[in-house]
C-alpha cells in the first residue's frame, strides 16, 4: 500500500474509533450478557427471585421511584396469600379524601391501592430532592428499554475515568452519557432474604429486574403458555388436514390419471 493509502487507511480507523467513543458516551454501553428466567418465547417469571425482588423495591427503589399501575392485590399471582397482602398493605398510609369538612387524611392501605405509591407530591419536589431529575415511575421501565439495561443500570456505578466531571451527579457508563442524577442504589446486604438468599450486589439488581418484568407484563407467562397450547393445536390439525388430504383426494388424482 502506498504513503498516501496507509495515512488514508489510518485516519479513517481514527475516524471510526472517534465516532465508536462518541456513540458509547451518547447511547452508553451494551448492557452485560445476563440470563432471566423469562428470556424467549418459552421463559417464565422465576416466582422465587420476582418475591425476593419486591422486598428490594420495596425497601430500597420505592424511596423514590413509584409503580404506579400495580396494586397490592396484584402480588396473589406472585404467590402471596391474601392474609399476607392485607398485612402488607395496611403497613402503608395512603392519602384519601376528601372527608366531610373537606379535608385530605391519611389511612392505612387496602389491597385495592397502589403497590408503591408516589414518593413525592409532585413532579418538582420529586426533582428538587433528586439532583434536579425527577426519578420517573418504574412499571414499563423493563418494556421501554429492556431488562439488561435496568440490571446494568444497577450493577454500573463506578469511578468517573479521568477527564470525565460528573459534578454532584454519578457515573455509570451503561447510562446514555455516561452521568445519571440518581446515587448508586444497591450496596449489597440491603435486605435479608427470607429464603437464605445472599444479597449481592449482582443478586439483587438480577431480582429487582425480574419484579419490574413482571410488574410491567404480569399476564406474560399466561399468553405464553396460550401461544403454546396454539401452536401445539395447529400443528395437530395440520397433520389431520393433510391426513384428511391424503385418504380423500390423493386416490380421486389417481383414478384422474388412470383416465
Amino acid at each position: 500500500m502506498t504513503r498516501p493509502g496507509v495515512l488514508f487507511a489510518a485516519a479513517l480507523l481514527a475516524a471510526l474509533q472517534v465516532g465508536q467513543v462518541a456513540r458509547a458516551a451518547t447511547d452508553g454501553l451494551a448492557p452485560p450478557a445476563v440470563e432471566f428466567s423469562f428470556d424467549g418465547p418459552f421463559g417464565r417469571i422465576d416466582r422465587a427471585a420476582a418475591i425476593r425482588g419486591f422486598e428490594v423495591y420495596r425497601n430500597v427503589c420505592a424511596t423514590c421511584h413509584g409503580l404506579r399501575f400495580m396494586a397490592w392485590r396484584n402480588l396473589g399471582d406472585l404467590g402471596f396469600t391474601e392474609d399476607d397482602i392485607r398485612r402488607m398493605a395496611s403497613e402503608t398510609l395512603v392519602t384519601d379524601g376528601p372527608d366531610d369538612l373537606g379535608e385530605m387524611f391519611e389511612r392505612p392501605g387496602r389491597p385495592s391501592d397502589p403497590l408503591i405509591t408516589e414518593p413525592f407530591a409532585n413532579a418538582n419536589a420529586a426533582a428538587a430532592a433528586n439532583n434536579g431529575v425527577a426519578p420517573p415511575d418504574l412499571s414499563l421501565k423493563v418494556l421501554e428499554r429492556g431488562a439488561p439495561y435496568v440490571y446494568a443500570i444497577l450493577i454500573g456505578y463506578e469511578d468517573p475515568p479521568d477527564g470525565v466531571d460528573p459534578g454532584s451527579s454519578y457515573y455509570n457508563p451503561y447510562f446514555p452519557g455516561s452521568v445519571i442524577a440518581m446515587p448508586k442504589p444497591l450496596w449489597g446486604e440491603d435486605v435479608t432474604y427470607a429464603d437464605g438468599t445472599e444479597a449481592t450486589i449482582e443478586q439483587e439488581a438480577h431480582d429487582v429486574t425480574t419484579f419490574l418484568a413482571w410488574a410491567a407484563d404480569p399476564t406474560a407467562d399466561e399468553r405464553k403458555r396460550m401461544g403454546l397450547r396454539v401452536l401445539i393445536f395447529l400443528v395437530v390439525m395440520t397433520g389431520v388436514f393433510y391426513a384428511t388430504y391424503r385418504r380423500t383426494w390423493v386416490p380421486v388424482k389417481r383414478g384422474d390419471d388412470d383416465l
